[in-house]
């Protein structure tokens, strides 16, 4: 169903909200089992399409309401397997750790960093990376544990530096591209 281009931006996506959401909630409510993670998902989606579509150009809205709810999803559960992750780190330390939220914090967004530096890299060179960069493992030791040569290793390493070298790169360029966005307010 084709909205109207008569219409304003604000009442094409109102109409599209009014039309759509709860269909959307139901669809997200059955991936996540969770009501309250499927409200935050749906909003979301109607959010990124707040800032990022003209509502009049959508021609399958439930296709296209799936499409980026479907990328949410990912994301969420991407998020949920990381902080599982580092609560399983932290337990399995000898010493309990107390860290107050907000070091919590910092230490899942830095987490987050890392893994979408990280992301679009194949799945053993990110392995290696991470077994030599958190793990503090050798070379001999990652190949090992990967079932790979060293010379394998030393590949993924290579790629994964350069691939960080060029996000950093690619960082400061825009940086200083766009000086007054990053400074804080």
């Amino acid at each position: 169903m084709e909205l109207s281009q008569q219409l304003s931006p604000q009442t094409e996506l109102r109409q599209l909200y009014c039309n759509h959401h709860g269909w959307l909630r139901g669809w997200l409510q059955k991936r996540l089992d969770c009501l309250c993670d499927a409200e935050d998902l749906s909003h979301d989606t109607f959010t990124r399409i707040l800032v990022g579509r003209d509502v009049s150009a959508i021609r399958e809205p439930r296709s296209y309401l799936a499409t980026i709810a479907r990328g949410l999803v990912i994301n969420h559960y991407r998020r949920q397997d990381i902080e599982r992750a580092c609560l399983e780190a932290l337990s399995a330390l000898p010493e309990p750790i107390a860290i107050s939220p907000e070091q919590r914090h910092e230490l899942l967004e830095t987490l987050y960093e890392i893994n979408a530096l990280l992301d679009g890299l194949p799945t053993k060179v990110k392995k290696a990376f991470l077994l030599s960069q958190l793990d503090g493992l050798t070379y001999r030791q990652i190949a090992e544990q990967m079932e790979v040569s060293v010379s394998s290793v030393k590949k993924y390493m290579y790629r994964a530096s350069v691939h960080c070298l060029s996000y950093k790169l690619e960082s400061q360029m825009s940086e200083q591209a766009m000086p007054g966005q990053n400074s804080p307010e």
